[in-house]
């Protein structure tokens, strides 16, 4: 049994917001496997089987700077540790864009992370971090983290959960260091434009 939690908040006004953009990923998984979310205790989960590998989906339901209380059943309930887990997040330091598997470390100032950490008393678990970037000029962070996709964010938005739903299967079913391998150059920022041939001189 392994664990794929995503973070973000419940209800329709946070649906679309950068915060939730965990639970785009494993939402997306759950289509795929044309699994149905059930309520237990303070999460939304559905068992999936991704080859060979049966894991629990988990969407907290407690809020994000709660959801270790969400987590931290579920592991003790299944008897797991921390290498079965891994947290699909949004990261504030990492481009738009820019996706990459991490294994422990501190939580960065994401708060649903920090709270797992709390919980659980280790930060011994990988998370897929999904890169949202710092906010624009004026932006306050908490402000900006709860804001929605903006229309012409949307198509690259779509790319991150499509390949951040691969990710998770490649971990739940190659392991971390193969997913690692395959996933962390992952970039959808737009490249820049080659620069144009320098003149070429006739004579």
């Amino acid at each position: 049994m392994r664990v794929v939690v995503g973070l973000g908040n419940p209800g329709a006004q946070y649906a679309l917001t950068r915060h939730n953009v965990g639970w785009l990923v494993v939402d997306e998984v759950a289509r795929r496997a044309g699994a149905t979310w059930r309520k237990d205790r303070d999460a939304e989960v559905t068992e999936v089987r991704l080859g060979t590998e049966k894991v629990l989906l988990v969407k907290p339901q407690t809020f994000m700077n709660s959801s270790g209380r969400a987590v931290a059943p579920l592991m003790t309930f299944y008897k797991l540790d921390g290498a079965h887990l891994l947290v699909v997040q949004d990261d504030l330091d990492s481009p738009f864009g820019l996706m990459k598997f991490r294994l422990g470390g501190r939580h960065g100032g994401q708060n649903g992370v920090r709270d797992i950490i709390t919980r659980l008393g280790t930060d011994a678990f990988p998370r897929l971090k999904l890169g949202i970037s710092r906010p624009p000029t004026g932006w306050d962070p908490a402000g900006w983290v709860l804001s929605k996709w903006r229309d012409e964010e949307r198509t690259t938005v779509d790319e991150l959960v499509r390949l951040g739903a691969n990710a998770v299967e490649a971990w739940a079913t190659l392991g971390l260091l193969e997913a690692q391998a395959r996933f962390n150059g992952t970039d959808l920022r737009p490249k820049p434009e080659p620069a144009p041939a320098a003149p070429v001189d006739p004579a």
